[in-house]
């Protein structure tokens, strides 16, 4: 039997959170960006900026956290949620900053092989106590339109539409997103 946790990233989890970053990509989104554009992603460079958003995060309330799978001979590093305050990347075009009591994910990924085993509901909860802990009062998360499966597991968990909108440009393709927002105060 397998149990799953999560628990802070540490240093030498950035080259584990870079291979799923690049494996989930280029499976999740290789209908949605040009092949050239997922082939020539580069697991080294996203590693040292994994080292760098674990040892020395922007503010305390930047968080990288990991989901395991501990089973009775091994521990996977399987999927990774990265967080903090709402700052330019969260906005939408010409908005104006966001509240200071809002958390932006950055990043909440499952490597496809490990999904469906509860790994995102944990991380998702662990950074909702983060969130809770650091004073927030709102989440907000920015997903690619096309993307039907973190669409409708952030829906799952109470996440909506706040009405922004925008298009990321990947190689002159415009790849539309939406963001979803969640109240995290209280219960």
């Amino acid at each position: 039997m397998a149990l799953g946790f999560v628990r802070p990233a540490r240093p030498e989890d950035a080259g584990e959170i870079a291979r799923i970053q690049l494996s989930t990509w280029r499976s999740a989104y290789r209908r949605m960006f040009p092949p050239h554009v997922l082939a020539g992603l580069d697991e080294g460079y996203l590693a040292r900026g994994w080292t760098e958003a674990i040892t020395a995060p922007p503010s305390a309330r930047h968080r990288v956290l990991i989901a395991v799978e501990q089973g009775e001979n091994s521990a996977n590093v399987v999927g990774f949620a990265a967080s903090g305050p709402a700052d330019d990347q969260a906005l939408a075009p010409e908005e104006k900053p966001l509240p200071e009591d809002v958390a932006a994910v950055t990043d909440l990924l499952i490597e496809p092989r490990w999904g469906r085993r509860g790994h995102g509901s944990r991380l998702l909860a662990a950074a909702v106590d983060n969130w809770r802990d650091d004073g927030f009062r709102t989440a907000v998360a920015w997903v690619y339109d096309a993307d039907s499966v973190m669409r409708k597991f952030l829906g799952s968990t109470g996440w909506e539409p706040d009405g922004a909108s925008r298009a990321l440009d990947v190689d002159d393709l415009l790849v539309p997103q939406i963001r979803l927002h969640v109240a995290v105060s209280g219960a």
